[in-house]
C-alpha cells in the first residue's frame, strides 16, 4: 500500500491513524474484487465529501480504465450496439451517493423520520459483501448512525471518517479513521486526502495491470 505510506508521509498528523488506513483499504479493495458496491454518506460538507468519493470510484482517477475484453465481447454481442462507443466506456467500482437522491431523500424526510432517511437507502441498496462509507466529523450525526446500524445488521462492512473522538459512530464502525482535529473545517482538510489514497489504492488493486 505505496499510497498509504506518501499519504502519512504528506500529513504526518495522520501517522496516528495508519492501521485504521489500511484496514479501510483491505476492506475496499476486497468488496470491489468480490464485485461489491460502495454507498457513501454524510451531512452538509461531508455530503460533499461523500459525493466526491463516488466521482473518483465510478471514473477513471489517477489512470486510464478501458473496459476488459470480456466486456467488450458482451456489450458488442447485444443487437445494435455502436461499436464506437466501446473506446469511450471505463471500468468503473460501483458507488451511491446516498445524500444525492434528491427526489428519494426529500420524500423520506417529509413522509417519515429524517433520522432515517440514509438507513432507508442502506437497506435498500445494500447487501453483504457490500461497504457503507460514513462522513461525519463528530461521529455523532443520528441519520449516518442509523445507516451504519442498518448496514451492519444487513452484513456490509462500514468505514467512518471522522474528527478526533469518533464519536457513537466510531464505537459501532468495522473500522473509525478519526482525524486527529476537533474543529469541523479542520476535521474536513484532512478528510479530502484520506478518501483520494482510499480511491487511488481501490483503483490501483483493481486496474492497475490495464
Amino acid at each position: 500500500m505505496e499510497i498509504i505510506n506518501s499519504l502519512l508521509e504528506r500529513y504526518p498528523p495522520l501517522v496516528s491513524q495508519e492501521t485504521q488506513l489500511r484496514k479501510a483499504g483491505e476492506i475496499l479493495c476486497s468488496s470491489a474484487r468480490a464485485g461489491g458496491k460502495v454507498l457513501t454518506c454524510g451531512n452538509g460538507g461531508s455530503a460533499s465529501d461523500a459525493e466526491h468519493v463516488v466521482g473518483e470510484l465510478m471514473k477513471d482517477f489517477k489512470q486510464k480504465r478501458p473496459i476488459s475484453e470480456a466486456s467488450k465481447k458482451k456489450l458488442l454481442a447485444s443487437d445494435k450496439f455502436p461499436e464506437d462507443l466501446i473506446n469511450s466506456l471505463q471500468e468503473a467500482v460501483p458507488a451511491i451517493c446516498l445524500n444525492s437522491q434528491t427526489s428519494l431523500l426529500t420524500a423520506l424526510i417529509n413522509d417519515g423520520d429524517p433520522d432515517m432517511a440514509f438507513a432507508q437507502q442502506v437497506y435498500g441498496y445494500g447487501k453483504q459483501g457490500d461497504v457503507l462509507l460514513a462522513f461525519s466529523t463528530s461521529g455523532n450525526s443520528k441519520n449516518v448512525l442509523n445507516a451504519v446500524r442498518v448496514a451492519r445488521a444487513l452484513g456490509m462492512r462500514s468505514i467512518l471518517i471522522s474528527g478526533k473522538s469518533g464519536g457513537k459512530i466510531g464505537d459501532i464502525a468495522d473500522v473509525s479513521i478519526c482525524v486527529p482535529e476537533t474543529e469541523t473545517y479542520k476535521v474536513q482538510e484532512l478528510t479530502l486526502p484520506v478518501y483520494h489514497a482510499l480511491c487511488i489504492l481501490v483503483e490501483q488493486e483493481l486496474f492497475g495491470s490495464l
